[in-house]
């Protein structure tokens, strides 16, 4: 599980937008796109909509991002009146009850924790800070004894949900929660139920890397996104023309540390308290961001062979992998337009 909620950015290829100033529309027939960008969840989130006139647009912009700002103060990891923050100060003391909209998302993380066999697991926060991922060259990991030592207190099993009185209870002193790897993509959720009851017929979300797209464009096309390079961050691997679908990336290559050549990346294995190996970059694909939001970090830490057979099991989902040699890998029924002749492969 991530340990900061920074995610790498995909690169957005949207006709008409790469020119756009923030907050001005750009025209399209009877339509109009509009874009508001605003610092949230500790990421960079850019709101864009297609909207018939300037009044509906911002108005709808500007209650698309407060509404994820509302859910970051409901449920941050940061700040001191959420009540995550809560949850986790009174850990070994008492049960805490809290809102019914924190209940059901920490509910549902247990859910996908039992279908990943824990690969997900908002307890990791529980773990000691061993790591500091500082793009640098480090003489080696920690010592195996701190790490194991690090990891005893985590475990999702271990959390205590009362349905009848709303309450979540960590049982151990020292547990902590952290709902990082998957509240920017609840938070677009969230957002785009907002702007449905507005009106909004078209738009895209990407809330650094999470992306949310919905209808069309103002011109009538597809939203096009494009997935970057882990070798060249600023250029584009390959795209895909989606509408009403979630389009999440992971990756180990803007945060992450090097051991004897080898990267390190912030996603940590829950299970052995070390950081996740074998992937540099994972895109999912599926009509649930938030869902999409928890699979990547899934697969980052089942590894590209069990990452891709775990999402090859599943309905409506598809994910491209690349490895740490540089493979790309995708799913069954995923299909990708690529630049410069790249090839894929498939199990």
């Amino acid at each position: 599980m991530p340990v900061v909620p920074a995610k790498p950015l995909l690169i957005l290829l949207l006709l008409g937008l790469l020119s756009a100033v923030p907050g001005r529309a750009q025209t399209g027939g009877a339509r109009h796109t509009f874009t508001r960008s605003a610092h949230l969840m500790g990421s960079h989130f850019t709101f864009t909509v297609v909207a018939e006139n300037d009044s509906a647009g911002q108005r709808a912009l500007r209650a698309g991002l407060l509404e994820v700002r509302r859910i970051d103060r409901l449920m941050s990891f940061w700040d001191s009146t959420s009540e995550v923050v809560r949850i986790n100060r009174l850990a070994g003391v008492r049960p805490v009850a809290v809102s019914a909209e924190t209940f059901d998302l920490i509910n549902r993380t247990l859910r996908l924790s039992q279908l990943s066999d824990g690969a997900f697991d908002i307890t990791f926060a529980s773990a000691d800070k061993l790591y500091k991922f500082d793009r640098q060259a480090h003489a080696s990991l920690p010592d195996s004894a701190a790490v194991r030592a690090s990891v005893r207190r985590i475990g999702w099993q271990k959390i205590k949900l009362d349905a009848a009185q709303r309450t979540v209870f960590l049982p151990e002193k020292g547990m902590r929660i952290n709902l990082a790897g998957i509240l920017q993509g609840y938070g677009l959720r969230r957002a785009k139920q907002v702007l449905d009851k507005m009106g909004i017929k078209g738009g895209l979300m990407n809330g650094s890397g999470d992306i949310y797209c919905w209808g069309r464009q103002a011109d009538g096309s597809l939203w096009r996104v494009a997935i970057g390079d882990p070798d060249h961050p600023r250029s584009v691997a390959a795209w895909i023309d989606v509408t009403d679908v979630a389009v999440v990336t992971a990756g180990n290559y803007e945060q992450y540390f090097t051991v004897g050549g080898q990267v390190y990346g912030h996603i940590i294995n829950p299970h052995t308290g070390y950081p996740s190996v074998g992937l540099r970059s994972v895109t999912i694909i599926c009509p649930d961001v938030e869902l999409a939001d928890g699979l990547d970090e899934v697969v980052f830490v089942k590894g590209p062979t069990a990452g891709l057979a775990f999402i090859n099991g599943l309905k409506n989902v598809d994910c491209t992998l690349i490895t740490d040699d540089n493979r790309t890998l995708v799913s069954k029924g995923m299909k990708l337009n690529y630049y410069h002749g790249s090839t894929t492969m498939r199990p």
